[in-house]
Protein backbone atom coordinates (compact mmCIF):
# COMPACT_ATOMS: atom_id res chain seq x y z
CA UNK A 1 0.00 0.00 0.00
CA UNK A 2 1.51 3.49 -1.08
CA UNK A 3 1.96 5.77 1.53
CA UNK A 4 -0.67 8.33 1.19
CA UNK A 5 -0.32 11.58 -0.39
CA UNK A 6 0.16 14.72 2.48
CA UNK A 7 -2.68 17.23 2.33
CA UNK A 8 -3.84 20.14 3.77
CA UNK A 9 -6.45 18.85 6.36
CA UNK A 10 -6.85 22.52 7.61
CA UNK A 11 -9.49 23.14 5.29
CA UNK A 12 -11.65 20.51 6.67
CA UNK A 13 -11.51 21.81 9.96
CA UNK A 14 -12.96 25.41 8.50
CA UNK A 15 -15.79 23.04 6.74
CA UNK A 16 -16.54 21.94 10.41
CA UNK A 17 -16.32 25.37 12.05
CA UNK A 18 -18.81 26.53 9.71
CA UNK A 19 -21.30 24.12 9.96
CA UNK A 20 -21.30 24.38 13.47
CA UNK A 21 -21.60 28.09 13.36
CA UNK A 22 -24.37 27.50 10.75
CA UNK A 23 -26.17 24.78 12.40
CA UNK A 24 -25.85 26.67 15.97
CA UNK A 25 -27.62 29.68 14.91
CA UNK A 26 -30.44 27.48 13.39
CA UNK A 27 -30.64 25.41 16.13
CA UNK A 28 -30.97 28.28 18.47
CA UNK A 29 -33.46 29.62 16.42
CA UNK A 30 -35.91 26.81 16.37
CA UNK A 31 -35.43 26.76 20.73
CA UNK A 32 -36.20 30.55 20.83
CA UNK A 33 -39.58 29.95 18.39
CA UNK A 34 -40.50 26.70 20.19
CA UNK A 35 -39.01 26.83 23.90
CA UNK A 36 -38.62 23.44 23.44
CA UNK A 37 -36.00 21.65 25.52
CA UNK A 38 -35.25 18.98 23.44
CA UNK A 39 -33.95 21.55 20.45
CA UNK A 40 -32.39 23.78 23.50
CA UNK A 41 -30.41 20.12 24.14
CA UNK A 42 -29.85 20.17 20.48
CA UNK A 43 -28.22 23.49 20.14
CA UNK A 44 -26.17 23.28 22.93
CA UNK A 45 -24.74 20.40 21.32
CA UNK A 46 -23.53 21.99 17.98
CA UNK A 47 -22.07 24.67 20.42
CA UNK A 48 -19.91 21.79 21.59
CA UNK A 49 -19.69 21.26 17.39
CA UNK A 50 -18.11 24.85 16.88
CA UNK A 51 -15.11 24.57 19.93
CA UNK A 52 -14.45 20.70 19.12
CA UNK A 53 -13.66 22.23 15.50
CA UNK A 54 -11.97 24.90 16.49
CA UNK A 55 -9.50 22.89 18.53
CA UNK A 56 -9.40 20.25 15.58
CA UNK A 57 -8.16 23.39 13.33
CA UNK A 58 -5.32 23.99 15.82
CA UNK A 59 -4.17 20.72 16.23
CA UNK A 60 -3.85 20.06 12.61
CA UNK A 61 -1.90 23.09 12.20
CA UNK A 62 0.78 21.39 14.57
CA UNK A 63 0.35 17.93 13.47
CA UNK A 64 1.41 19.30 10.25
CA UNK A 65 4.60 20.83 10.97
CA UNK A 66 8.10 18.55 10.41
CA UNK A 67 10.34 16.91 12.62
CA UNK A 68 12.59 18.89 14.79
CA UNK A 69 15.25 18.05 17.44
CA UNK A 70 12.61 18.35 20.52
CA UNK A 71 10.03 16.46 18.22
CA UNK A 72 12.28 13.80 15.93
CA UNK A 73 9.46 11.46 15.74
CA UNK A 74 6.90 14.36 14.50
CA UNK A 75 3.40 15.67 16.24
CA UNK A 76 1.04 13.01 15.19
CA UNK A 77 0.55 12.28 18.48
CA UNK A 78 -0.92 16.31 19.27
CA UNK A 79 -4.30 14.74 17.06
CA UNK A 80 -5.26 12.50 20.43
CA UNK A 81 -5.27 15.91 22.75
CA UNK A 82 -7.61 17.06 20.32
CA UNK A 83 -10.06 13.89 20.39
CA UNK A 84 -9.64 13.81 23.95
CA UNK A 85 -10.63 17.09 24.29
CA UNK A 86 -13.51 17.00 22.32
CA UNK A 87 -14.90 14.26 23.98
CA UNK A 88 -14.70 15.90 27.45
CA UNK A 89 -16.33 18.81 25.51
CA UNK A 90 -19.04 16.64 24.73
CA UNK A 91 -20.01 14.71 28.02
CA UNK A 92 -19.59 18.28 30.03
CA UNK A 93 -22.75 19.43 27.47
CA UNK A 94 -24.33 16.10 28.27
CA UNK A 95 -24.44 17.41 31.92
CA UNK A 96 -25.60 20.46 31.06
CA UNK A 97 -28.24 18.90 28.95
CA UNK A 98 -29.63 17.02 31.68
CA UNK A 99 -29.47 19.56 34.37
CA UNK A 100 -31.93 21.48 32.04
CA UNK A 101 -33.92 18.92 31.27
CA UNK A 102 -34.03 17.81 34.96
CA UNK A 103 -35.57 21.18 35.87
CA UNK A 104 -38.14 21.37 32.68
CA UNK A 105 -39.12 17.88 34.04
CA UNK A 106 -39.88 19.67 37.51
CA UNK A 107 -41.58 22.78 36.12
CA UNK A 108 -43.05 21.75 32.53
CA UNK A 109 -44.26 24.56 29.56
CA UNK A 110 -46.34 24.04 26.65
CA UNK A 111 -44.27 24.38 22.96
CA UNK A 112 -45.14 27.04 20.22
CA UNK A 113 -45.07 26.75 16.53
CA UNK A 114 -43.68 23.65 16.82
CA UNK A 115 -43.35 22.72 12.87
CA UNK A 116 -41.22 25.16 11.46
CA UNK A 117 -38.97 24.67 14.67
CA UNK A 118 -38.85 21.22 13.78
CA UNK A 119 -38.16 22.30 9.90
CA UNK A 120 -35.10 24.45 10.77
CA UNK A 121 -33.62 21.39 13.26
CA UNK A 122 -34.35 19.37 9.80
CA UNK A 123 -32.80 21.70 7.73
CA UNK A 124 -29.65 21.75 10.63
CA UNK A 125 -29.22 17.67 10.35
CA UNK A 126 -28.80 17.93 6.54
CA UNK A 127 -25.86 20.41 7.00
CA UNK A 128 -24.27 18.25 9.94
CA UNK A 129 -24.35 15.31 7.49
CA UNK A 130 -23.35 16.37 4.75
CA UNK A 131 -20.26 18.03 6.85
CA UNK A 132 -20.02 14.68 8.44
CA UNK A 133 -19.70 12.58 5.51
CA UNK A 134 -16.88 14.57 3.94
CA UNK A 135 -14.63 14.83 7.54
CA UNK A 136 -15.21 11.39 7.73
CA UNK A 137 -14.19 10.61 4.11
CA UNK A 138 -11.00 13.05 4.63
CA UNK A 139 -10.08 11.94 8.01
CA UNK A 140 -10.22 7.85 6.45
CA UNK A 141 -8.06 8.51 3.41
CA UNK A 142 -5.19 10.74 5.49
CA UNK A 143 -5.66 8.29 8.86
CA UNK A 144 -6.34 11.78 10.94
CA UNK A 145 -7.51 10.56 14.74
CA UNK A 146 -8.72 13.91 14.72
CA UNK A 147 -11.18 14.47 11.69
CA UNK A 148 -12.75 10.98 12.33
CA UNK A 149 -13.42 12.16 15.53
CA UNK A 150 -14.91 15.35 14.43
CA UNK A 151 -16.75 13.70 11.74
CA UNK A 152 -18.39 11.21 14.43
CA UNK A 153 -19.43 13.69 16.46
CA UNK A 154 -21.42 15.19 14.02
CA UNK A 155 -22.92 12.12 12.80
CA UNK A 156 -24.24 11.57 16.22
CA UNK A 157 -25.40 15.37 16.62
CA UNK A 158 -27.25 14.18 13.13
CA UNK A 159 -29.04 11.46 14.77
CA UNK A 160 -29.73 13.37 18.15
CA UNK A 161 -31.56 15.91 15.97
CA UNK A 162 -33.67 13.00 14.44
CA UNK A 163 -34.28 11.74 17.98
CA UNK A 164 -34.99 14.84 18.93
CA UNK A 165 -37.82 15.95 16.06
CA UNK A 166 -39.16 12.41 16.75
CA UNK A 167 -39.63 13.12 20.19
CA UNK A 168 -41.20 16.99 19.66
CA UNK A 169 -43.17 15.86 17.49
CA UNK A 170 -44.87 13.01 19.98
CA UNK A 171 -44.82 15.61 22.61
CA UNK A 172 -46.40 18.06 20.58
CA UNK A 173 -49.16 15.54 19.11
CA UNK A 174 -50.30 14.00 22.20
CA UNK A 175 -50.29 17.25 24.12
CA UNK A 176 -47.65 14.99 27.14
CA UNK A 177 -45.23 18.00 27.83
CA UNK A 178 -43.17 15.92 29.56
CA UNK A 179 -41.83 14.20 26.81
CA UNK A 180 -39.71 16.59 25.54
CA UNK A 181 -37.54 17.02 28.80
CA UNK A 182 -37.66 13.00 28.47
CA UNK A 183 -36.16 13.16 24.87
CA UNK A 184 -32.93 15.80 25.98
CA UNK A 185 -32.13 13.42 29.07
CA UNK A 186 -32.05 10.41 26.00
CA UNK A 187 -30.10 13.22 24.23
CA UNK A 188 -27.51 13.69 26.75
CA UNK A 189 -26.83 9.73 27.70
CA UNK A 190 -26.48 9.32 24.18
CA UNK A 191 -24.01 12.46 23.57
CA UNK A 192 -21.92 11.21 26.60
CA UNK A 193 -21.85 7.70 25.48
CA UNK A 194 -19.92 8.98 22.44
CA UNK A 195 -17.87 11.71 24.52
CA UNK A 196 -16.71 8.74 26.79
CA UNK A 197 -16.05 6.88 23.87
CA UNK A 198 -13.54 9.87 22.54
CA UNK A 199 -11.78 10.50 25.70
CA UNK A 200 -11.16 6.18 26.16
CA UNK A 201 -9.59 6.22 22.35
CA UNK A 202 -7.24 9.05 23.23
CA UNK A 203 -6.09 7.63 26.02
CA UNK A 204 -5.26 4.81 24.37
CA UNK A 205 -3.10 6.61 21.55
CA UNK A 206 -1.13 8.58 24.25
CA UNK A 207 -0.20 5.21 26.16
CA UNK A 208 1.37 3.93 22.66
CA UNK A 209 -1.15 1.02 22.44
CA UNK A 210 -0.20 -1.37 19.56
CA UNK A 211 -1.69 -1.33 15.77
CA UNK A 212 -4.91 -3.12 15.45
CA UNK A 213 -5.17 -7.27 14.80
CA UNK A 214 -5.53 -7.01 11.52
CA UNK A 215 -2.35 -4.65 10.73
CA UNK A 216 -0.74 -6.78 12.92
CA UNK A 217 -1.55 -9.71 11.38
CA UNK A 218 -0.20 -8.18 7.71
CA UNK A 219 3.15 -7.48 9.40
CA UNK A 220 3.79 -10.89 10.62
CA UNK A 221 2.52 -12.19 7.27
CA UNK A 222 5.16 -10.48 5.77
CA UNK A 223 7.82 -11.25 8.29
CA UNK A 224 7.06 -14.60 8.02
CA UNK A 225 7.53 -14.83 4.52
CA UNK A 226 10.81 -14.47 4.44
CA UNK A 227 11.38 -17.30 7.08
CA UNK A 228 12.17 -19.74 3.70
CA UNK A 229 15.32 -17.83 4.05
CA UNK A 230 16.80 -19.30 6.91
CA UNK A 231 15.82 -16.90 8.95
CA UNK A 232 13.75 -16.06 12.07
CA UNK A 233 12.19 -12.80 13.63
CA UNK A 234 10.98 -11.95 17.09
CA UNK A 235 10.78 -8.74 19.65
CA UNK A 236 7.94 -7.83 17.07
CA UNK A 237 6.46 -4.32 18.49
CA UNK A 238 4.21 -1.57 17.52
CA UNK A 239 2.71 1.38 18.50
CA UNK A 240 0.68 4.57 16.87
CA UNK A 241 1.11 7.91 17.06
CA UNK A 242 -1.49 9.83 15.22
CA UNK A 243 -2.09 8.79 11.45
CA UNK A 244 1.76 7.66 11.93
CA UNK A 245 2.57 3.98 12.77
CA UNK A 246 5.71 2.54 14.21
CA UNK A 247 7.35 -0.78 13.96
CA UNK A 248 10.27 -2.38 15.08
CA UNK A 249 11.95 -6.07 15.23
CA UNK A 250 14.94 -8.14 15.48
CA UNK A 251 16.05 -10.41 12.54
CA UNK A 252 17.88 -13.28 13.25
CA UNK A 253 20.31 -14.40 10.37
CA UNK A 254 23.21 -17.05 10.08
CA UNK A 255 26.20 -15.87 11.26
CA UNK A 256 28.23 -16.90 8.37
CA UNK A 257 26.46 -14.03 6.51
CA UNK A 258 27.95 -10.68 5.50
CA UNK A 259 27.00 -7.74 7.05
CA UNK A 260 26.27 -6.41 3.15
CA UNK A 261 23.58 -10.03 2.72
CA UNK A 262 22.04 -9.08 6.10
CA UNK A 263 21.38 -5.02 5.42
CA UNK A 264 20.22 -6.02 2.03
CA UNK A 265 17.84 -8.83 3.75
CA UNK A 266 16.36 -6.16 6.63
CA UNK A 267 16.03 -3.32 3.85
CA UNK A 268 14.17 -5.94 2.14
CA UNK A 269 11.97 -6.76 4.34
CA UNK A 270 11.55 -2.80 5.65
CA UNK A 271 10.47 -2.24 1.91
CA UNK A 272 7.70 -4.98 2.08
CA UNK A 273 6.32 -4.13 5.78
CA UNK A 274 6.03 0.02 4.21
CA UNK A 275 4.62 -1.18 1.04
CA UNK A 276 1.78 -3.15 2.79
CA UNK A 277 0.77 -0.26 5.80
CA UNK A 278 0.49 3.42 4.60
CA UNK A 279 2.22 6.17 6.90
CA UNK A 280 4.46 3.23 8.86
CA UNK A 281 7.88 3.81 10.23
CA UNK A 282 9.79 0.39 10.48
CA UNK A 283 13.07 -0.04 12.82
CA UNK A 284 14.70 -3.30 12.28
CA UNK A 285 17.83 -5.31 14.14
CA UNK A 286 20.58 -7.68 13.09
CA UNK A 287 21.48 -10.43 15.33
CA UNK A 288 23.13 -13.89 14.77
CA UNK A 289 20.92 -17.03 14.87
CA UNK A 290 23.81 -19.04 16.46
CA UNK A 291 24.64 -16.52 19.60
CA UNK A 292 21.77 -17.33 22.86
CA UNK A 293 22.62 -13.40 23.76
CA UNK A 294 20.36 -12.54 20.37
CA UNK A 295 17.22 -14.74 22.24
CA UNK A 296 17.42 -12.54 25.68
CA UNK A 297 15.70 -9.23 24.43
CA UNK A 298 12.46 -10.86 23.37
CA UNK A 299 11.01 -8.76 25.94
CA UNK A 300 11.02 -5.04 26.32
CA UNK A 301 13.76 -4.92 29.30
CA UNK A 302 16.64 -6.83 28.52
CA UNK A 303 18.51 -8.95 31.99
CA UNK A 304 20.97 -7.37 33.32
CA UNK A 305 23.92 -10.00 33.81
CA UNK A 306 26.50 -7.64 36.19
CA UNK A 307 29.17 -10.46 35.58
CA UNK A 308 28.76 -9.47 31.78
CA UNK A 309 28.45 -5.73 31.61
CA UNK A 310 31.32 -3.51 30.72
CA UNK A 311 32.99 -1.51 33.82
CA UNK A 312 32.42 2.57 33.97
CA UNK A 313 35.87 4.22 33.21
CA UNK A 314 35.02 5.47 36.84
CA UNK A 315 33.65 2.25 38.77
CA UNK A 316 35.96 1.04 42.13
Amino acid sequence: MAEPPKRNLSRYAWLSIGAAVATMLIKTAAYLLTNSMGLLSDALESAVNLGAAVMVLAVLRVVALPPDEEHTYGHGKAEYFSSGVEGALITFAAVAISVAAIQRLVEPRPMDRVVLGLALATAAAGVNLVAALVLQHAGRQSRSIALEADAQHLLTDVWTTAGVIVGVSAASLTGWQTLDPLVALAVAANIAWSGVRLVRRSLLGLMDTAMPAPEMQAVRSVLESFEREGVRYHALRTRQAGARSFVSFHVQVPGTWTVQRGHDLLEAMERKVRQTLAGVTVFTHLEPLEDPVSFEDQTLDRPRDEATEPRRPDAS
